[in-house]
């Protein structure tokens, strides 16, 4: 199998690869021998609450699942589940009813959209990054929630080898120079030397930069080529390893703070956000 030429690419959207169904239109269930997967993932990251929460299909497989981080006194309560129904995102909001939780977010435009589509394997995976402002409430496990946050949509999809694996941070933020700041950094998919998936934001500017490094003990992210580097303090996990023979997961996602500087000049006053190890077979 070769990859579909011209890739990767790398825009705001309005320019796409011709030839390639891409969200939100139909893609066909497999393409090159490989089962479509495809994710929609919300992270909201604050001084008082973090929250994850994602819709996920792997095939014709269903998968949701969501994490509430109470900075208050650490403690970090999440579901994950194999029907629909659990998490809704579409429309500028984001909504999660189910046991223990209810939440109703609405999520603003915070930034310009980042758009890419890479070679993988013998074929193409797609993503889509937003930084957003999330407004609204969320009541988990009796506790209520006003939240007032930055985060980041990550919507994905695409025809992955067989085998993937991936480091990936997600965060918000403010620089010492009063400006709002928010980063998607990974090393394992959309991540050539460039047209990668890589991105700072400065009050709602994206700028790509370069290959990043992550630690094994995902301490931090060091950005080897542009003399900058985060350190990362992790507060709470969510964890999960599944193994369904056809499929197989593990997973790490510390939620804490980070420190330090990003490329283009940037330090950082504070940040928010999320450290991510995953491994799979699908």
């Amino acid at each position: 199998m070769t990859a579909p030429a011209g890739l990767p690419r790398r825009g705001d959207g309005t320019a796409r690869p011709a030839g390639l169904p891409l969200p939100p239109a139909r893609m066909p269930l497999v393409r090159d021998g490989r089962p479509l997967k495809r994710w929609r993932y919300v992270g909201v990251y604050g001084p008082e609450v973090m929250l994850c929460a994602a819709q996920v299909r792997i095939g014709p497989v269903p998968q949701a699942f969501w994490a509430v981080l109470d900075r208050r006194d650490g403690r970090l309560l999440d579901r994950t589940a194999f029907t629909p129904g659990l998490v809704a995102i579409g429309d500028g909001r984001l909504v999660i009813g189910g046991r223990g939780i209810e939440a109703d977010l609405a999520l603003r435009p915070a930034g310009e959209p980042m758009e890419i589509v890479s070679p993988h394997g013998g074929s193409y995976i797609w993503t889509r990054k937003d930084p957003v402002h999330a407004v609204g409430s969320v009541e988990v496990a009796g506790r209520r929630f006003a939240l007032d946050a930055m985060g980041l949509i990550d919507a994905s999809a695409g025809y992955h080898a067989r085998h993937t694996a991936w480091r990936w941070s997600a965060g918000v933020g403010r620089a010492t120079d009063g400006r709002t700041v928010a980063w998607n950094l990974v090393s394992g998919v959309h991540d050539l030397a460039a047209a990668s998936e890589r991105t700072v934001w400065a009050d709602g500017a994206a700028h790509e930069v370069g290959p990043v490094g992550f630690p094994g003990d995902l301490a931090g992210v060091d950005f080897a080529e542009e003399g900058a580097a985060l350190a990362f303090r992790a507060e709470a996990e969510r964890a999960r390893s599944d193994d369904l023979k056809l499929f197989a997961s593990r997973y790490r996602q510390p939620f804490g703070t980070f420190a330090g500087s990003l490329p283009g000049g940037i330090t950082l006053a504070e940040g928010y956000g999320v450290m991510e190890w995953h491994d799979v077979r699908w």
